[in-house]
């Protein structure tokens, strides 16, 4: 006769993630990472092909151009994560909010996109064609225009947007601390009076006052980027947590 001996349970083996958890961490660290790549081009990368008039002539150094412009697709990539890994979770509290969320993610990637290609392409001028001085400075003055208003229209008009739609969700919902979403919530208004300042020449896009009002938007995005990777949101009920992702436009626990 055989006896049969149960083998115990691996109590050292890390449970897998939830689904759920999932979302959150590839959100967070998606948020993150949109946060620090977009500042070695704001603050460095492009400085000279954007605030040199000359740059296209010759004028200052070009080499930080293409890795700028990796860091800008990438800006634009995770942009885009964010906005896809948090899309389950936000429906179930607001369809209209969560694919307002989406679009204007998208939004914001596609403009970044053309601002990238109009550095670029003020990059090739300054390399590869050689012709009239004042048309040149002509053309590169344009490409630098395309690249500042997609800055504005881009960073500055979208971002503010998607706060206030996925900001709201997570107020609401309480996933999260209310103080963080409250930073998204304020500062979404002010970035926008700030674009608003700057469209009618009030001041520039990098003025002091331009960095004061970006600030609380700012630490918004970093600090729901870090709630989200280190703790994710707080529990949500078993048969809610499953459907991340999920179609749950059926369930009652969603308000529209």
């Amino acid at each position: 006769m055989h006896t049969i001996t149960e083998i115990p349970p691996d109590i050292s083996a890390k449970p897998s993630l939830t689904p759920a958890r999932k979302a959150t961490l590839i959100a967070g660290i998606a948020y993150i990472a949109t946060f620090v790549f977009s500042i070695p081009v704001k603050f460095g990368l492009w400085k000279d092909a954007i605030d040199n008039p000359d740059f296209v002539l010759g004028a200052g150094s070009d080499s930080g151009v293409p890795l700028g412009a990796v860091f800008e697709v990438l800006t634009a990539l995770t942009g885009v994560v964010t906005a896809v890994a948090l899309f389950g979770v936000a429906k179930r509290y607001s369809l209209r909010s969560a694919l307002g969320f989406v679009t204007t993610r998208v939004m914001e990637a596609s403009i970044i996109f053309v601002g990238i290609f109009a550095v670029m392409a003020l990059y090739t001028l300054r390399n590869d064609t050689a012709g009239d001085p004042v048309a040149l400075s002509a053309a590169g003055s344009a490409l630098v225009a395309i690249h500042d208003w997609t800055f504005l229209i881009g960073p500055g008009l979208m971002a503010p947007l998607n706060a206030l739609l996925i900001g709201s969700v997570m107020y609401r919902s309480r996933l999260l601390p209310r103080w963080i979403p409250t930073l998204g919530l304020i500062g979404a208004p002010l970035l926008l009076t700030s674009c608003a300042a700057t469209l009618f020449g009030a001041w520039d896009q990098l003025s002091a006052p331009a960095m004061v009002l970006v600030l609380p938007i700012a630490v918004w995005e970093f600090s729901f980027g870090v709630y989200m990777t280190v703790k994710g949101f707080r529990p949500v009920p078993e048969a809610a947590e499953t459907s991340f992702g999920a179609n749950v436009d059926a369930s009652p626990a969603m308000a529209v």
